[in-house]
């Protein structure tokens, strides 16, 4: 922890600033949410099926955007990778996985909204320009 003194008050500040965040980060990582959707990761990456079903995505996935980028890319292409991503969410493991990261992506969007209230800032309406008119 930071001694403060008139000249690092600043610095100091900022110390504790990220002392909480860090703070709050180990929470988190003690949230039920968290705990579960690292559970279900792990499950994930032991799971021969899901694995081989991810790879088979991934390269489909790949295959295509290469072609996209060359203009090559078909209404069949698209569809061979939508169906791949089909097969790998339908796996068990896989849907607890996902519903797992959708609620810790809840859990994320409720702290982020608890700490941004207070700031009463709206940087999205600022992101146009740096005058108001």
């Amino acid at each position: 922890m930071s001694i403060e003194t008139e000249a690092d008050g600043e610095a100091t500040e900022l110390s504790r600033v990220e002392e909480l965040a860090g703070e709050l980060g180990e929470a988190l990582a003690q949230t039920p949410e968290y705990q579960r959707f690292e559970e279900t990761k792990e499950a994930v990456e032991q799971d021969d099926e899901a694995q081989e079903k991810v790879q088979e995505f991934e390269q489909l996935r790949q295959e295509f955007m290469l072609a996209r980028q060359t203009g090559e890319a078909t209404q069949e292409d698209i569809q061979k990778v939508r169906e791949a991503q089909q097969e790998l969410h339908s796996l068990p493991v896989m849907d607890e996985y996902l519903q797992a990261q959708e609620d810790l992506e809840e859990k994320m969007e409720s702290v982020n909204q608890a700490i941004s209230e207070p700031l009463a800032v709206d940087f999205g309406d600022q992101a146009s320009g740096c005058c108001e008119d």
